[in-house]
């Protein structure tokens, strides 16, 4: 197959190599789909939501219950991920994994809470290991009833304050690179609040000595970061197309890059964000982002714009002519 793909790629009318990114986003498709003409199912973006006990140390500019006032932005239709998946036509669901905060079932929400945020890192892990079993669990659960519905291409996003912490100490624990080349502004923060931030997370990852993947994702992540690991882990199971956003979400890729190496397989890695430590993400795995749009917002906005770029690769797979069919001389004539 991936050599009939990439003869597929080839022979179309156009010199060889010359849409670049979009040919192997294109090879890459047809590879996990195992078909020459590969198509795009209802295409779905899930958010996950969750707080985070380390919010309350300051390592965010903004208070906790900001989360829970996000949620309800993204039900209400207003937030920068409801315009970019209402211009492109996916599917957007948002999902609680984890958010200090009781919302009415009434709402039209996936309501999977497996706790009311994490613990404080600088007291406690911030998850016990069943904990952590149960969001990367529910995550499964949730990715498959999205795959029975007939998805085969998902995208993440996540809401959290506190979150780029999380995403932060991962990252140093999983790769070795220093807290002060994990640690971004975040939300913003000034020059101070960065140098309060870097502190407390030094605090946070000297406090404990795991070398478990689990046991890392236990101690140092979020709700919403394990809850989306599960889900990455059954797509990659399902055969399914697995849309990366940027640090939160690659964060969650990391963790389920430690459980199993051949997701990455599955994996277009949508944007490079602006936060600090991405690009050293991207780097360990040994992977490039489709763009670089300096963005740095989240809720799984960098995949929701660069999806029209996927959907273009796949169609010019099955709709462009051939230098045969076109009746056109190709480079070998």
């Amino acid at each position: 197959m991936k050599k009939a793909l990439q003869t597929k790629i080839d022979l179309k009318t156009k010199p060889l190599g010359s849409l670049g990114k979009l040919e192997m986003i294109a090879h890459k498709i047809g590879m996990i789909q195992n078909t020459l003409s590969p198509d795009l199912k209802n295409p779905t973006l899930m958010v996950f939501a969750a707080d985070h006990g380390l919010a309350d140390e300051g390592v965010s500019r903004y208070p906790k219950e900001v989360t829970f006032q996000m949620i309800m932005n993204f039900l209400n239709g207003g937030a920068a991920i409801n315009v970019f998946c209402r211009q492109h036509d996916i599917n957007l669901k948002v999902v609680d994994a984890g958010v200090d905060y009781d919302f009415s079932k009434a709402l039209n929400l996936i309501h999977a809470k497996v706790a009311k945020g994490t613990k404080n890192i600088l007291k406690e892990p911030a998850m016990s290991m069943d904990i952590c079993m149960l969001a990367l669990n529910k995550g499964k659960e949730i990715l498959n009833k999205e795959f029975e519905a007939g998805c085969n291409i998902i995208g993440f996003g996540e809401m959290g304050i506190g979150n780029t912490s999380a995403a932060s100490l991962l990252l140093h624990k999983y790769t070795g690179h220093s807290i002060e080349e994990c640690t971004g502004r975040g939300t913003g923060h000034d020059d101070e609040g960065l140098r309060k931030k870097k502190a407390i997370l030094k605090r946070a990852a000297e406090k404990y000595d795991v070398s478990d993947p689990l046991e890392i994702l236990a101690t140092f992540g979020g709700l919403e970061i394990a809850m989306m690991c599960g889900t990455m882990l059954q797509a990659k199971k399902n055969g399914m197309v697995v849309l990366v956003d940027g640090f939160i979400t690659t964060a969650a890729l990391l963790a389920a890059y430690q459980l199993d190496k051949s997701i990455l397989d599955n994996c277009i890695f949508c944007h490079c964000s602006m936060e600090n430590g991405h690009k050293y993400m991207l780097e360990y795995l040994g992977v490039e982002a489709l763009v670089d749009l300096n963005m740095r917002l989240g809720e799984g906005t960098g995949a929701a714009v660069t999806y029209p770029l996927i959907k273009s690769a796949v169609l010019f797979l099955n709709e462009m002519a051939s230098f045969e069919n076109a009746g056109v001389s190709d480079s070998s004539n």
